[in-house]
């Protein structure tokens, strides 16, 4: 999922003209991504040895390293969050990633919100509906249903819009149907295509249940746009302007609406690099191949991703490690608890719990 993802990012930056040798660039979506994947396991670190933590806050402090690496607001950030004579902030080991700290496109609204943060605060949001409120959000996904839980309040760090805060709610749920899906394949008369579109439809009928379980409400308009999406996208697959309409601008309910229909307009795994290349083409494709690149990447795994593209991306090693320590972390805890000892003396100074 966190490949196809950069992959979808990188697609959508080169307007889906990828150079045809070098690195692969990273965008800034999959920078902030990288940030939240590690705010999670930090925030998970705090609560097994701490007993108490805020997750949302926990992934703020993340964001707030990532704009100081990009040189934002840094002694803003420094009297926000380094411990008195701490000189090792930003800590942990994503702090010394150098193409986390090169400029790779604008994220306004998380950049307004983190520029206005004081000491003993976390800020105020804007009044964004803009895409990084998801894009951002999408590896809460792999954390399950307390992941989902807080994809809202994540987004409501910068983006203070109710519809861009339930895209990345619904964004979260898609994308975790998508990785827990029970494949179809090997059934009569099915495919790993016709597999891919069951897990999205399931996923949109899932909403609904999985948005009560949350307190929250899937309205009857957000239901209907995602499900009338999925049958344009079976219907009419691929079509340039079925995307223009669907995802007209960059705003998060653009981006979800188009990354499905991409998805389902490509759910073989042969043909991911073809949806990156058409999703590229939206509006706005950084977001729509960023989510269209989460979604397919979920379902049929690293695997089907284009070898010789993840292998040329700057931050495939890196979201390759977040990805598999964020599954270590919650599964075994590596730096023990409170009471328990660890098993990986370095997984604290690698994610410090503070």
């Amino acid at each position: 999922m966190m490949l196809g993802l950069a992959l979808g990012d990188s697609f959508g930056t080169a307007r889906g003209k990828l150079p045809a040798s070098g690195l692969l660039r990273a965008g800034v979506s999959t920078q902030l991504a990288c940030f939240t994947t590690e705010g999670m396991i930090r925030a998970s670190v705090r609560g097994n040895h701490k007993g108490i933590c805020h997750p949302p806050s926990v992934v703020m402090h993340a964001y707030c390293r990532w704009a100081a690496l990009q040189g934002i607001e840094v002694e803003r950030m420094r009297r926000r969050w380094a411990r008195h004579g701490d000189a090792a902030w930003p800590d942990g080991w994503l702090a010394g990633v150098p193409a986390l700290a090169v400029r790779r496109g604008s994220a306004p609204a998380t950049v307004a919100a983190l520029s206005g943060i004081e000491q003993g605060g976390l800020g105020e949001p804007t009044t964004s509906r803009g895409c990084h409120a998801l894009t951002r959000a999408l590896p809460l996904a792999v954390a399950g249903p307390p992941g989902i839980a807080q994809a809202r309040e994540i987004a409501a760090l910068t983006h203070g819009d109710a519809e861009a805060q339930a895209a990345a709610v619904h964004a979260t749920v898609l994308v975790h149907h998508c990785l827990t899906h029970n494949s179809s394949e090997g059934r009569q008369g099915s495919s790993v295509g016709q597999s891919a579109r069951e897990a999205l439809d399931a996923g949109i009928t899932a909403l609904r249940s999985r948005e009560r379980s949350l307190g929250e409400r899937l309205t009857e308009h957000e239901h209907d746009r995602l499900s009338a999406a999925f049958r344009r996208a079976v219907d009419e697959p691929a079509r340039a302007g079925g995307l223009v309409q669907l995802a007209p601008d960059a705003t998060a309910p653009s981006a979800l609406l188009g990354g499905l229909y991409v998805a389902v307009s490509f759910p073989d795994p042969a043909d991911v690099g073809a949806a990156l290349e058409f999703a590229a083409a939206a509006p706005d494709g950084e977001s729509v191949a960023c989510v269209a690149g989460a979604l397919l990447g979920a379902v049929h795994g690293a695997g089907s991703l284009p070898v010789d593209l993840v292998s040329r991306h700057e931050l495939a090693w890196v979201l390759d490690t977040l990805a598999r320590d964020l599954l270590i972390e919650f599964d075994d805890s590596p730096s023990g608890s409170e009471y328990v000892q660890g098993w990986d003396s370095q997984w604290w100074d690698r994610y410090p719990g503070w």
